[in-house]
């Protein structure tokens, strides 16, 4: 199967199951939130960005292992494969074994730090113990799933993941609806992982039968020696998943304790939307990743920038298209959905859809830079990370969730968006960055135009007011469409490399349907 076929696949089953995903947690969040409390919700979200720290202890070695893996599963070689798994299982119960011991301590300060909670500590105690062992069932027994990954079969993580995901959280919403129970709640999330961990292990042995998936927490060092290069990115990535956390994963806990546990949940309505949205573009580009490592691998060069520019043109349009909608017909949902009193301030939603269209403009520079190996820029997340907290701590006094965004907004668009692109020319492309430069410019041109193009038609042609989900359905389907014609419109005219995927793209599915 060819690497778009591939990625197509992925990204059919991705968008198929995220869909159901996010359309049972939009009527699941109306249920926790009335019947749970804000404070809970944004209690249990503090709880996660906890864990997400402790979660750093993991060093980027999911990151890196889809890089170790690319080469050695072209070439069909099972051996070095399994050096590969068997060598990150060692490393992973290693790992688990010290997030429980830091979880433990960090555990102790709970009285302190969750001292002017309304929820009793008992159930903050039981929720975080609940999420961690939770989170380190993949620790211990699921890290065979960055095989399926890196082998371009994501599909099957998704269609088992998001069937536990949808299953467990309808199961949530109908206790809480009739019981109002914070124990059930937490409980199902156990319960679903255990589950899920002992399916997907019995699809890895089929799918992989000469792959050892052996529970036994000492191997044989013998069998699985160390990987030297593998240990060195490792190393590397480590460093930048430190700058990833500090840069977006603190948002929850600065919240927390700068505003309250209930400007938490407020936050997170706005990010379940949003980062959602950004999730379902990416289950349309699963597999692309596994796709460029398969392509660097090749190295073809002609091919490698074509790909890289059709891959932007195609994040721009999308991009572009997302946050013409979103600026437009958020506020008012909120408004229908929760209430009036769930409304965030307009400066809020444009940082967020700033920040939205940044990380997707900048995401093939970042897949190629995966599938380069390119992490030895390790002062660059660091730097990220700082600013971002420095930024967003001075600023959220004053401005609140506001600031917040503002940090996060200023530290990926210097390092990620401009000094990232400098590197992988540099470094992996081995071009000079001008190219780029004048490219990335165009297609901020286009898409300016069409953005400035939708949001004049749609504010003269459409009214934007509903109080019923259908007049809401009837508004979504003009702005989007007003939105899709313009940015087709534009893009399409104007853009060769637009044009080229959107054939390839028809090819390969006229070819799949005969």
């Amino acid at each position: 199967m060819s690497r778009l076929a591939n990625t197509i696949k992925n990204a059919r089953v991705g968008i198929f199951f995220h869909a159901l995903f996010v359309l049972v947690q939009f009527f699941s969040r109306k249920i926790f939130l009335d019947d749970l409390g804000d404070d809970f919700m944004g209690t249990t979200a503090t709880l996660y960005s906890f864990l997400n720290f402790l979660n750093l202890a993991e060093l980027g070695i999911g990151s890196a292992i889809g890089f170790a893996l690319y080469r050695p599963i072209y070439n069909k070689d099972h051996k070095k494969i399994n050096h590969i798994i068997g060598y990150v299982g060692n490393l992973y119960k290693n790992i688990g074994l010290l997030i429980i011991a830091a979880a433990i301590i960090l555990s102790a300060f709970f009285p302190i730090i969750f001292e002017d909670s309304t929820i009793p500590l008992v159930f903050i105690y039981y929720a975080f113990f609940a999420f961690l062992m939770s989170s380190l069932l993949g620790y211990f027994f699921n890290y065979h799933i960055f095989l399926l990954q890196a082998d371009q079969k994501d599909y099957i993580v998704a269609k088992y993941f998001q069937s536990f995901n949808i299953s467990k959280i309808i199961i949530q919403a109908v206790f809480v609806y009739f019981f109002q129970s914070f124990f059930i709640w937490i409980t199902l999330e156990v319960l679903t992982g255990i589950i899920y961990t002992i399916i997907i292990r019995k699809k890895i042995r089929k799918e992989y039968p000469w792959l050892d998936i052996s529970l036994s927490f000492k191997r044989n060092k013998k069998n699985y020696p160390s990987q030297p290069e593998l240990l060195k990115k490792i190393k590397q990535i480590s460093v930048h998943k430190l700058g990833g956390f500090l840069n977006g994963g603190t948002d929850n806990i600065l919240i927390f304790y700068f505003i309250s546990a209930q400007s938490v949940a407020f936050f997170g309505n706005y990010q379940l939307i949003i980062l959602n949205l950004g999730t379902l573009v990416e289950k349309i580009f699963a597999g692309s990743k596994a796709s460029i490592g398969n392509l660097v691998a090749e190295n073809n060069e002609k091919s490698i920038h074509q790909v890289l520019w059709e891959m932007m043109s195609l994040r721009f349009f999308i991009g572009g298209f997302a946050i013409s909608c979103i600026l437009l017909l958020i506020n008012p949902f909120i408004t229908l959905w929760l209430g009036e009193k769930y409304v965030l301030e307009n400066t809020v939603v444009g940082l967020f859809c700033l920040l939205f269209f940044i990380r997707q403009v900048v995401n093939p520079i970042e897949a190629f830079k995966q599938a380069y190996g390119l992490y030895s820029d390790t002062w660059a997340p660091i730097t990220e990370g700082i600013l971002n907290l420095v930024v967003s701590i001075v600023f959220a006094q004053k401005y609140g969730l506001a600031g917040i965004l503002l940090g996060t907004n200023v530290s990926i668009f210097l390092i990620v968006a401009v000094w990232r692109p400098i590197y992988v020319y540099k470094s992996g492309f081995k071009k000079p960055i001008f190219d780029y430069i004048k490219r990335f410019a165009f297609l901020t041109t286009i898409t300016t135009i069409a953005y400035l193009l939708t949001q004049y038609l749609t504010r003269t042609l459409v009214d934007i007011h509903f109080d019923n989900y259908y007049n809401f359905t009837v508004c979504v389907v003009q702005v989007a469409a007003i939105s899709m014609i313009s940015f087709f419109f534009i893009s399409y005219s104007t853009n060769k490399y637009f044009r080229d995927v959107l054939r390839r793209l028809k090819n390969q599915l006229i070819k799949k349907s005969r």
